[in-house]
């Protein structure tokens, strides 16, 4: 049967990788020009793919504004393919919302130039997410291409349709042997009369459903291929009666294989394969510093941010739209699947920190300016000469402690809620800063009256809170005059319990914990296991010869400190590890290894807070896990995907077995080293346990009855690229003469992570809504005319008006609230809220405490689908299916 060849022309723009930002922006000013001049002949080559990333405009027109009619032009022409992405975003490690985002500011780039590519092109991400065909099919595509995360093993053909965990179906159109296949032709006729005989087309257009198949002229930073006319016209001589190669585009291609109505095999849920090409599963803890900053800011973006900025515009404020797409883009700049993966020399991951640095420093100076704006302008009659105003992010009201650091004029004094009621507090740390904050400032009203105190003391403090409406505030006074605190005392004894746990610690420094709510003790939790990474930046690989540390091989010193409202552990321990691999494989220790955990136990409150912290400095290539035992035997973690909760099998039996029979014919072993969004966690119908990473997200299920979630709290490697990995045999997937002496992080490092343990199966304890909670915490904006200019920069009086509590809405129900923002394009907000359950449907009762005229669901373009009915300022939603998502637009 005779193939029909579309020869799509394009190239892979991996804006940084071995190289930085910088020189792939130089050439792209060079090579973008060049397939202008080249769209622009009169010539068959008529039509050229930017790699599905709208970034590239951005970057070039930046630099060469002038060619922004020629580019209008060409895409409105149907000759420069743009979009739909700005940045080729990873699918796995980004959040939800950054992955929705990234494809929003596509879109509405490429519409000022006019139509984008509609479909979910993704050439080189490292396996494909579960939520994607829910996220493809909500922005009115249909049709994905992707290459890697399915083999030959899970369907016979190329072209398939995909179900993703909500049930929602795409068309899939495979490249499973890379979108460079086409990338080198070659020029003398000999070769060129062979070429599409060899592989990897024999085998890739062998599996092809129907007589159309697919040719991608490009590869990494590919130039025009300016002859590709000539050499396609030879080829057509070539193979008469084989194939008839013509120019095409993505979208051309498959609507000629729709056209043929194949009949399609299906596959469903996470496409994670790494047989025929590789997924690089451990990719999700390399440059472990930089992935905890990602979780920090995609949390704080969505969970403090963009709540507090929606706030300010329904109470008066202007919401700076364009400051926040700033911000945005900084992030999709590094959750490009390289960028994001840490898989890019040190240099590039320089600019990586840097951005990540920016997007932070933007968004917390943002989010203080706003707090700033609200609390100055409460009316607040029992304000004093300080003020706590208290902001919840979440979508019910709340209370609990919480911990903040603030300015102080004494050390004893009474916090007072609205109706006077004093909290308790608890001063944790306390330095004089009278000197700093007293002796610097810029005054505007040089005769008004302000309190000035004698000292100042900088603090942190645990302050028992009031009930703080949703998405609202209150507004707290400080009483000089009272005491309300409660003092931090040394514990007697090594035990320490709250309403939920008793918390006992062993001389080991593991922990046996208690959970009351069904008597069950969990024996030795929060080991510490240190062991050799003989991987790289894309893999974490055990050595040949590993040898494994344990906390419980030392005594740790035991710190315990307690208040009536805040306890906590302080384990120091002094592990005794190898240098290097070279010393592990001989089970020599000559490195000292400081490892401090701290847990912290609130008051009536259901998490346990952990911090982690490492004195890096001295030891190469290895990695650092803390095991909880659950005692739940398993054959599936629940660990929450973007958008929903899915389960994974602890043990990958169908791929393992094909991969010991057959180990040559794979790229990588299918382990079962997982990431998650928030949370990961093992139940039965009765109990279970959710392990909540605020750092890695990395997670194994390991233990002779799979019953102990391990977390990676970091690994270290020193190269770019290694060849003949356990995990990853044969050829480097990076480049070997690159070393990353960066990465093997010698600096003192700290990550967060929670623990819960439930009395419950897993849909009845709502994991997802807890775990939203854990990573959105009540912000405290403190105010004060004697903080002085450094602090916070001067700025004149406003008057206030606002009053002294407030509350946007209130959701009622099991679904948990993804992101509420402001509107792209119309004066009203978002709010998306999506089943993070098992088996249950979604429902919410939204009871809104000011007038609403319009309620919408939308879609992910913000374009109405249907309106909803408004009783009383409350809407109702219900009958949410499983890992399903919906989004409201209120005005």
């Amino acid at each position: 049967m005779k193939k029909t060849v579309h020869v799509v022309p394009h190239s892979h723009w991996d804006r940084e990788w071995y190289f930085t930002t910088s020189r792939s922006k130089i050439y792209l000013m060079h090579d973008l020009k060049k397939v202008l001049e080249q769209l622009e002949k009169d010539n068959p080559y008529d039509s050229f793919i930017l790699d599905g990333q709208a970034s590239l405009l951005d970057d070039y027109l930046k630099w060469r504004p002038q060619d922004q009619a020629r580019i209008r032009t060409l895409v409105q022409q149907g000759k420069l393919i743009i979009g739909p992405w700005y940045t080729q975003t990873d699918q796995l490690v980004i959040s939800g919302e950054s992955i929705v985002r990234n494809m929003l500011y596509g879109m509405k780039i490429c519409e000022e130039f006019g139509d984008y590519m509609n479909v979910g092109y993704v050439p080189d991400s490292f396996g494909q997410a579960a939520s994607m065909p829910q996220i493809y099919r909500e922005f009115g595509i249909s049709d994905t291409m992707f290459w890697r995360g399915v083999s030959d093993d899970d369907v016979a053909h190329t072209e398939y349709t995909w179900r993703g965990e909500d049930g929602s179906v795409v068309n899939v159109y495979q490249i499973p042997s890379g979108y460079y296949i086409g990338g080198a032709i070659p020029e003398r006729e000999a070769d060129l009369a062979e070429f599409l005989h060899q592989e990897p087309f024999k085998t890739t257009w062998g599996r092809s459903a129907t007589d159309q198949v697919y040719f991608p002229n490009g590869f990494d930073q590919a130039p025009v291929r300016e002859n590709l006319p000539e050499l396609v016209e030879q080829m057509n001589e070539l193979y008469q009666g084989e194939y008839e190669l013509q120019f095409s585009t993505i979208e051309k291609y498959i609507a000629a294989v729709k056209e043929r109505h194949p009949e399609l095999e299906e596959v469903a849920g996470e496409l994670i394969n790494g047989k025929l090409m590789r997924i690089h599963k451990t990719i999700f803890s390399s440059r472990p510093d930089l992935k905890a900053l990602n979780t920090q800011i995609q949390h704080y973006l969505v969970n403090v941010m963009e709540p507090v900025l929606t706030m300010a515009l329904q109470l008066g404020f202007e919401y700076p739209v364009e400051t926040v797409k700033e911000i945005w883009k900084l992030m999709f700049e590094n959750a490009a699947h390289d960028s994001i993966g840490s898989c890019v020399s040190d240099t590039t991951n320089e600019d990586v920190y840097m951005r990540y640095k920016q997007a932070r420093d933007i968004s917390m100076n943002l989010v203080e300016l706003t707090l700033r704006q609200i609390s100055t302008a409460i009316n607040n009659p029992q304000a004093q000469e300080i003020t706590f105003t208290l902001f919840n992010t979440y979508d019910t009201a709340r209370e609990g402690v919480i911990e903040a650091e603030v300015y102080l004029p004494q050390k004893t004094f009474a916090i007072l809620d609205q109706a006077g009621n004093s909290l308790p507090y608890t001063i944790l740390e306390m330095i004089d800063q009278t000197e700093y904050v007293l002796n610097q400032g810029n005054v505007l009203n040089s005769v008004k009256e302000i309190y000035l105190p004698e000292k100042v003391y900088k603090a942190k403090v645990a302050i028992k809170t009031t009930t703080v409406p949703s998405i609202g505030y209150t507004q707290l006074t400080i009483d000089l005059k009272g005491d309300s605190s409660v003092p931090l005392q040394a514990a007697s004894n090594t035990m320490i319990e709250n309403e939920y746990y008793q918390i006992t610690i062993n001389p080991n420094g593991s922990l046996d914990i208690l959970d009351k709510a069904n008597d069950i003790l969990y024996k030795n939790q929060g080991i510490i296991e240190e062991n050799g990474d003989d991987g790289d930046s894309f893999n974490y690989s055990p050595p040949v010869k590993d040898w494994t540390i344990s906390s419980t091989d030392v005594d740790p010193k035991i710190t315990i400190q307690q208040s009536d409202i805040y306890q906590s552990v302080r384990l120091e321990f002094l592990l005794k590890v190898p240098q290097n691999l070279s010393e592990r494989s001989e089970k020599q220790a000559t490195a000292e290894l400081p490892i401090v955990l701290e847990l912290v136990l609130k008051k009536n409150s259901p998490i346990i807070d952990f911090n982690l912290t490492v004195d890096n400095q001295a030891v190469d290539s290895h990695r650092v896990c803390v095991l909880f035992d659950t005692g739940i035997t398993s054959k599936f973690s629940i660990a929450d995907q973007q958008f929903g909760t899915l389960q994974r099998p602890v043990v990958f039996e169908k791929e393992m077995a094909l991969w010991e029979a057959n180990k040559e014919q794979w790229n990588e072993q299918p382990i079962a080293i997982e990431t998650c969004q928030s949370f990961v966690g093992l139940f039965d119908e009765t109990h279970g346990v959710a392990v909540m990473p605020k750092g890695v997200r990395e997670y194994e299920i390991v233990g002779e009855d799979y019953d102990t979630i391990r977390l990676t709290i970091f690994r270290t490697y020193g190269f770019m690229g290694k060849e003949n990995l356990m995990y990853r045999p044969g050829r480097a997937s990076g480049e070997t003469v690159i070393a990353t002496p960066d990465a093997q992080c010698h600096k003192t490092m700290s990550f967060d992570f929670s623990v819960a343990y439930f009395a419950q199966g897993f849909d009845q304890a709502n994991v997802a809504q807890l775990a939203k909670q854990a990573v959105t915490p009540i912000e405290l904006y403190q105010y004060a005319e004697f903080l002085n200019s450094r602090l916070i920069f001067t700025l004149g009086d406003v008057e206030p008006t606002l009053p002294a509590e407030f509350s946007l809405f209130e959701i009622t129900g099991n679904l948990t609230l993804s992101v509420l923002k402001k509107a792209e394009d119309r004066p009203g907000y978002i709010i998306r809220l999506y089943n993070g359950l098992l088996i249950e449907e979604g429902y919410a009762t939204i009871t809104f405490k000011h007038e609403i005229k319009i309620a919408e669901k939308v879609d992910l373009k913000e374009k109405t689908k249907e309106p909803l009915p408004i009783i009383n300022d409350t809407i109702e939603l219900e009958n949410i299916g499983h890992a399903k998502f919906v989004t409201l637009y209120v005005e």
